[in-house]
C-alpha cells in the first residue's frame, strides 16, 4: 500500500505540474483573455484528478482494498453487520462507485479539451468543421451512456454496496463487467475517432518525414491511453480479491497518461520556440521551405483549378503563416522563411466566406483589370 500512495502522489504531482506548464504556455503564447473553453476545462480536470486519486487512496488507506467482491454465499451469509469487515466493505464499495464516475468524468473532460483545440487547429476548413461537430456529439453520447451504465447498470443503488445476499457482478462496482465492458469501448471508440481527426492532415501535408513523423507522434498520444484502458479493464477482471485495489490504482496510472498526452500539444509549442531561439532545434528548411504555387490559374479557367491542383492544407503552411488567429496552434506547423502567397479578391483580404471546398480543392477567383493609358478600357 506505501508503494501506491507514494506513485499516486507522484502522479498527481507530475500532473499538476504539467498542467500547470500547459497553462503558463497559453498565457504566453495566447494572453490570459484569449484563454478558450478548453482551458478552463483542463483546470476543472486537475480538480478531478485530485479527487480521483483521493478516491483511490481512501479505497486502500481506509478501507484495506475491500469491497462487496469475492465473497462466497457463505461468507456474505456470516459476516455480522456490526463488524469491522462489513463496514470496511460497505464503504470500499460506496467508494468504487464515486471513483468509477470520477474517472470517467476526467477522461471525458480531457476528451472534451482536445475535440476543442482540434477544432481551433481545423479553424476556416469547411470539411472538417462535420468532423468536429460529430466530435462533439459522439463525446456527450458516450459520456451519458457510460455515466448511466455506472450510476444505473445496478439497480436500485443501494445494492452496490449490498453485503448479503449476493447482488449479482452488476452490483459489484469494483469488478462490475458492466461498468468495465461500456466503458473500455466507449472509451477506445472515441479516441480512435479524435486521433483520425488529424490524422488525414498529417499524411497529406507536404512535410520533410522527420517533421511529420515528429507531428504525428504529437498526435497520436490517444494510442497510450487506449492501451493503458485496455489493460486496465483486463488486469481488474484477472485480480480477484484485489479487484478493487487494481481498480483505483490503474485509474489513476490510466488518467495520468491521459492528462500528459491531453496537455502535450500545449505546451510543445512553447518548448519549441525556446530550442529555437536556443539553437537547439532544426528545422528542415531545405525540404520544407519549398515555394508555394498554391493557389494559380491554368488557361484561363478558374474553375478548372480544383481538378489540377490539391488545396494545400495547413500543416504544410509554414508556421510563421497567419492561417489561424491561435498562435500556439500555428507554432505547432513547421516554420519556414518563405511565405505563401496571399489569395486576393477585391481589396486584398481572403476570409473564411471567400473560399469554398470542392472536390477537394479551392476555387479561386481573379479579376485582372487592365487600365488603357487613353481609354481606360477594361478587359
Amino acid at each position: 500500500m506505501g508503494d501506491f500512495v507514494t506513485e499516486a502522489f507522484t502522479l498527481l504531482a507530475v500532473a499538476i505540474v504539467i498542467i500547470g506548464l500547459r497553462t503558463v504556455a497559453r498565457w504566453i503564447m495566447v494572453g490570459p483573455r484569449n484563454f478558450q473553453a478548453d482551458d478552463y476545462l483542463m483546470l476543472l480536470a486537475c480538480v478531478v484528478y485530485g479527487l480521483e486519486t483521493g478516491a483511490a487512496y481512501m479505497v486502500g488507506a481506509w478501507f484495506k482494498g475491500l469491497a462487496n467482491n469475492s465473497m462466497t454465499d457463505e461468507q456474505r451469509k456470516q459476516l455480522s453487520p456490526d463488524s469491522e469487515e462489513y463496514r470496511l466493505r460497505v464503504g470500499g464499495s460506496k467508494v468504487q462507485v464515486t471513483g468509477w464516475s470520477l474517472y470517467t468524468l476526467l477522461l471525458w473532460l480531457l476528451k472534451t479539451c482536445m475535440a476543442i483545440f482540434y477544432s481551433r487547429l481545423t479553424a476556416g476548413l469547411i470539411n472538417m468543421r462535420v468532423r468536429i461537430n460529430i466530435a462533439y456529439g459522439l463525446i456527450a453520447a458516450t459520456y451519458i451512456a457510460t455515466i448511466c451504465s455506472i450510476l444505473f447498470g445496478c439497480h436500485p443503488m443501494h445494492k452496490n454496496w449490498q453485503i448479503y445476499p449476493n447482488p449479482g457482478n452488476y452490483c459489484q462496482p469494483a469488478v462490475s463487467k458492466i461498468d468495465i465492458y461500456v466503458t473500455v469501448v466507449l472509451n477506445v471508440a472515441t479516441d480512435i475517432y479524435l486521433i483520425s481527426i488529424p490524422a488525414p492532415m498529417l499524411f497529406k501535408a507536404r512535410l520533410h518525414w522527420r517533421e511529420k513523423l515528429e507531428l504525428l507522434v504529437l498526435f497520436s498520444g490517444g494510442l497510450f491511453v487506449m492501451m493503458a484502458g485496455i489493460l486496465r479493464c483486463v488486469l481488474i477482471l484477472t485480480a480477484g480479491a484485489n479487484g478493487a485495489q487494481q481498480a483505483g490504482s490503474w485509474a489513476c496510472r490510466e488518467t495520468f497518461v491521459a492528462v500528459v498526452i491531453g496537455n502535450v500539444p500545449m505546451i510543445y509549442p512553447l518548448f519549441r520556440r525556446i530550442a529555437r531561439r536556443a539553437g537547439l532545434y532544426i528545422t528542415t528548411r531545405g525540404a520544407g521551405s519549398e515555394s508555394y504555387p498554391a493557389y494559380q490559374l491554368s488557361d484561363g479557367d478558374a474553375s478548372g483549378y480544383a481538378r489540377r491542383k490539391k488545396f494545400r492544407h495547413p500543416l504544410s503552411i509554414p508556421g510563421d503563416t497567419q492561417w489561424n488567429t491561435i498562435s500556439d496552434e500555428q507554432m505547432i506547423l513547421p516554420t519556414s522563411r518563405q511565405q505563401p502567397p496571399t489569395c486576393t479578391a477585391g481589396d486584398g483580404d481572403w476570409d473564411a466566406t471567400s473560399h469554398t471546398s470542392h472536390g477537394g480543392g479551392i476555387k479561386v477567383i481573379h479579376e485582372t483589370i487592365v487600365h488603357s493609358a487613353e481609354k481606360g478600357s477594361r478587359i
